[in-house]
């Protein structure tokens, strides 16, 4: 089986917009989607080519070059991804999969979706008016992820990214495939699942003479900690400044050595739904018995618009 996937949109058409700070942007999104996707089809072994459209400035060519690029290709299945828009809303509005031919691989598209995502199952919808569907040679369909301007719909895919790409991989496969994609090329340690923050002069949950486990004193890492000791404190752990963003795990120092984790050149990329910064680590942690996997400085929280047990995904060194 080959598949060739592609998103909707390009680079210099814009889709879909959602309301900041929590809307999604269409494109990219969908990028994310199409890359995510790929690498699950390509563990149930399944042949796929994926394609970005970056060089039209306007609808008509960017609709041209997508489907000009389906059609060059050998393959058995064209996708297309976008997500959806209607009116900005708190309420769940939920994911559909768009067809001419295919009702059936459509109408499972959008159950697997809605399944892995608790997203509201919209189902299969025939449209016979889109410039993909009908002129693609192939059979073809069109998954319409989420809406950009639901909150609850955005809330749920940033939980669910994983699942719902595993979903749609398999659905299209037929094959059970997980939701542990391979850590990024070039990536020594990756950790998946809850976080809790640490570090900074109000974390009374280590104490005021705590330290680090890769810096032992603050010329070892100036950029990471605060100009002065906090008062009542001793330790490197309170005087972290809780305005960067820092990241803890479990590391594996026969992988990552302290040495290397020490180094200002190396940081982590720690992710949380469609979001992502770049961390600097600072300690080992958090313990096994908390059930978490990573400890996030309270900006790096912020940003990520987390909350304690939230999950996370920690990648280092940075792909």
């Amino acid at each position: 089986m080959k598949v060739v996937i592609s998103s909707g949109h390009g680079a210099k058409v814009a889709g879909a917009s959602g309301p900041e700070p929590w809307g999604l942007e269409e494109h990219p999104e969908a990028v994310r989607v199409v890359d995510r996707v790929a690498e699950f089809l390509r563990r149930a072994g399944v042949d796929v080519e994926t394609f970005e459209e970056t060089k039209a400035t306007n609808q008509d060519q960017n609709l041209y070059n997508i489907v000009n690029f389906h059609n060059s290709q050998d393959r058995d299945l064209d996708i297309s991804v976008h997500f959806n828009a209607n009116a900005v809303t708190n309420n769940p509005v939920g994911t559909e999969c768009l067809y001419v031919t295919q009702l059936d691989l459509a109408e499972e598209v959008a159950t697997a979706i809605a399944l892995a995502s608790g997203l509201i199952d919209r189902g299969p919808k025939y449209r016979d008016g889109l410039y993909f569907l009908n002129q693609t040679e192939k059979p073809a369909i069109l998954i319409e992820v989420c809406f950009v301007d639901s909150q609850t719909d955005v809330k749920a895919y940033d939980a669910h990214f994983d699942a719902i790409c595993a979903a749609i991989a398999e659905a299209v496969s037929g094959r059970d495939i997980g939701t542990e994609p391979e850590p990024p090329e070039g990536v020594l340690f990756s950790a998946r699942g809850s976080c809790s923050y640490f570090g900074g002069p109000e974390d009374v949950g280590v104490s005021p003479s705590e330290g680090l486990a890769f810096f032992y004193k603050v010329e070892d890492a100036p950029h990471l900690f605060l100009p002065d000791q906090p008062p009542g404190t001793t330790g490197l752990a309170r005087r972290l400044n809780p305005q960067l963003f820092y990241v803890a795990c479990r590391w594996d120092y026969d992988v990552t050595s302290k040495e290397m984790l020490a180094r200002p050149n190396y940081q982590a990329l720690v992710r949380a739904g469609h979001l992502e910064f770049l961390a600097w680590p600072a300690d080992w942690g958090p313990h096994e018995s908390t059930g978490r996997v990573a400890d996030l400085s309270p900006a790096l929280m912020d940003a990520l618009d987390l909350e304690t047990d939230d999950e996370v995904e920690v990648f280092y060194p940075a792909p």
